[in-house]
């Protein structure tokens, strides 16, 4: 199973699937996973211990041969100390959020390694581009975690009009409908997270996996848009209490605060009442179990048996329109 995009060529992969970082959830056991089976797998490196990251790292290495991303969320902050780890780790591909890696492109590129910022906006895009941006993930509202405003439909071709460089979707997309959807935007590439959730290497727990399974399209919710930091999730007793509170930020804030101090550990153990359980409105579209290997060949072959779609012919047309702009 193979797949040539500017995409797989820039990252060195064989499908163009790339498996969002996701804070507390997207491991070695995860990465590594993705990797292996021709995908690019992400290490989530947000609010990590150094010595965390390094041994992911190490352990995503044993797993496989194949290229590792890892993550940098800007606002940590131990971002910089991320930074030159990862740099001195020489991982291939970093996907960065929450902020510029202006202060860090440099460091990165004389590493040799590929930088790929997530966008919510086509403006951002393009300043990512002329920082000297390999490519951009430009993620639509629909995504579980932090988010933006634009919807993937709008999304997705304003950003492919704003660049030159590949463009990755994201944004509830779980299975080959989406990702077929996402190439005729003029995406050469596909990030997914919520997917993953469900996968075996995923190391969340089972109670975390079965609230995803189980969900339906319209049972995730959105907190922290009066904090200015908007993240989906699920909907469950802990979400409904912050939404209730955010009624009035500025007589709850310190309530807030608290309740959110661990809430996604709590969700990633198995608390899935009083945690935050991140997913995007793509949970609806997951239905089972898999390992990562089946969730991608699924993903390639429904994409490519829709109505016989060509994902490699429209990945060239949008690299032909790239290089026009």
């Amino acid at each position: 199973m193979s797949m040539k995009t500017r995409v797989t060529e820039l990252l060195g992969i064989e499908v163009p699937v790339v498996q969002g970082a996701m804070a507390r959830i997207a491991d070695a056991s995860l990465a590594g996973a993705v990797s292996e089976a021709g995908g690019l797998g992400i290490i989530a490196c947000g609010g990590a211990p150094l010595d965390w990251v390094e041994e992911q790292v190490r352990i995503a290495r044993s797993i496989t041969d194949k290229p590792i991303g890892a993550n940098v969320m800007l606002m940590d902050p131990n971002a910089g100390e991320t930074a030159e780890l990862l740099a001195k780790l020489r991982v291939d591909v970093i996907t960065t959020g929450a902020g510029s890696p202006a202060n860090y492109m440099q460091l990165w590129k004389d590493a040799g390694i590929k930088v790929v910022p997530v966008v919510a906006s086509s403006a951002l895009a393009a300043r990512m581009e002329r920082l000297g941006a390999d490519a951009v993930v430009a993620e639509g509202t629909e995504a579980g975690g932090h988010i933006g405003e634009l919807t993937t439909m709008a999304l997705i071709p304003a950003v492919c009009d704003a660049v030159s460089i590949p463009v990755i979707a994201a944004g509830g997309i779980a299975d080959g409908r989406g990702m077929a959807a996402a190439f005729a935007l003029g995406a050469e590439g596909v990030q997914a997270g919520t997917r993953f959730l469900t996968v075996d290497e995923c190391t969340i727990a089972d109670a975390y996996k079965e609230r995803v399974i189980a969900a339906k399209d319209a049972d995730t919710i959105v907190t922290g848009r009066g904090s200015g930091h908007p993240v989906r999730c699920l909907k469950n007793k802990f979400a409904r209490t912050v939404r209730k509170l955010e009624g009035d930020v500025a007589a709850n804030g310190d309530e807030l605060e608290a309740m959110y101090v661990g809430s996604l550990r709590r969700a990633v153990e198995g608390d899935v009442d009083n945690g935050t359980m991140m997913a995007g409105q793509s949970a609806a579209l997951v239905h089972e179990r898999a390992t990562a290997a089946e969730a991608i060949a699924r993903m390639i072959e429904e994409a490519e048996a829709l109505g016989g779609l060509d994902l490699e012919a429209l990945a060239a047309l949008s690299a032909r329109r790239g290089r026009a702009i």
